[in-house]
């Protein structure tokens, strides 16, 4: 969906606030390199999503000959665009250069967003015009006001991030004719009475303004490109009258299954037990307790789904996974293709199907899984640091 529509992303990096001390904060070196950058690469791996993507980055006007060059120099696929006197002027100028039918707009001082939550706003976006990521509150809110002290429910407030996403046109006509001083695009667009939608907000796309922001920011950057690798094994009993289901494909013709909880799949259990290994999170068993009778007959695939989500919630990537599956009946050989393109599909954020390798292995008649009394399965994983 998203491909249809020609789309801008606009780094704004043209504000001069100073409580960060120092050079101005989206200049200041994070890992190496400069915090607008972080930004510019997640927009760099849209690309491939959208081939009509256009990257504008919003300078202070007397940055605005440097950066030319600079960006000339280095042959970056980006423009740069001079900043105003205001977020919302700075906004208008990059809206007046900017191509795309849709916008991204966010802050350089965010250098954490992911290219996962780019992808939904623009999702989000293509059907309700505009979109933005919001943060739950957990700590408790009090409001002073004529020194009176009265406490606010938390469920009702949220922390609005950035990117935002719009359809252009829309937002550059309100923004043109507005008069507040928003602090950002969304709070202009609502104040016009129109609807926006909301995606969950990530705790690490948080805006750098203190020496404890930046602090926060250095750590996080030492942490990223950490490595990890985790085993998974699991084992299960055949069993007549049970399903036989194998990385979550059904063996139609086996007269056997594996007795379990849930629906015994030990291809996607081994391989949950390896990603949470790797991520140094609790087993399987921990998370979806045999007592628990939500997971009785469950689809293995959807709690493979609920471990992936809770890597990618502590900002883990997935980037290989090894299966090897060890069994005497039924002959499986024949279904290889089928299995590996089944685990492709739950693990959709590798790059290709080459990031997933599988195995048939027979025991040659040798112990219980060589007399069929049950099938075994092992899973490598390998995951990155985001």
């Amino acid at each position: 969906m998203v491909n249809k529509n020609k789309w801008s992303f606009i780094i704004v990096a043209a504000g001069t606030g100073s409580r960060l001390g120092g050079e101005l904060k989206q200049f200041r070196l994070l890992g190496g390199k400069p915090l607008w950058r972080w930004s510019f690469d997640i927009a760099l791996q849209l690309i491939p999503k959208n081939n009509e993507l256009d990257i504008i980055l919003v300078v202070p006007s007397n940055y605005l000959d440097e950066f030319q060059t600079n960006i000339l120099t280095d042959n970056l696929p980006i423009r740069v665009v001079s900043g105003g006197s205001t977020r919302a002027s700075s906004v208008r100028n990059a809206l007046n250069a900017a191509y795309g039918s849709h916008v991204l707009i966010h802050d350089a001082a965010r250098p954490f967003l992911t290219k996962e939550m780019c992808l939904s706003l623009m999702e989000e976006c293509i059907l309700n015009d505009a979109a933005i990521p919001l943060l739950e509150l957990t700590d408790s809110l009090k409001t002073i006001v004529n020194d009176n002290i009265s406490t606010i429910d938390r469920n009702i407030v949220y922390i609005t991030q950035t990117p935002q996403a719009f359809k252009k046109e829309r937002l550059a006509y309100i923004l043109k004719k507005s008069t507040f001083q928003d602090t950002d695009e969304a709070s202009t667009w609502i104040n016009e009475g129109l609807k926006i939608s909301t995606i969950k907000g990530e705790e690490n796309n948080f805006k750098i303004t203190t020496e404890n922001d930046w602090k926060r920011a250095v750590l996080m950057t030492k942490q990223k490109g950490i490595v990890r690798v985790g085993h998974g094994y699991d084992v299960h009993k055949l069993v007549p009258n049970r399903k036989l289901i194998l990385a979550g494909v059904q063996i139609e013709d086996s007269p056997l299954g594996l007795m379990a909880h849930s629906d015994g799949d030990v291809v996607f259990h081994a391989v949950m037990d390896s990603l949470l290994g790797a991520a140094g999170e609790p087993d399987i068993g921990t998370l979806f307790p045999a007592i628990d009778s939500k997971w009785k007959n469950a689809n293995s695939g959807v709690m493979l789904k609920k471990v992936i989500d809770r890597l990618h919630l502590n900002h883990w990537r997935i980037n290989w996974v090894d299966v090897t599956l060890i069994a005497q009946t039924p002959r499986l050989a024949n279904k290889l293709n089928e299995f590996k393109a089944s685990l492709f599909f739950y693990l959709k954020e590798l790059e290709s199907d080459m990031n997933v390798n599988m195995k048939l292995k027979s025991p040659e008649e040798c112990g219980s899984v060589g007399r069929s009394e049950c099938i075994i399965c092992h899973a490598i994983a390998t995951i990155s640091k985001i």
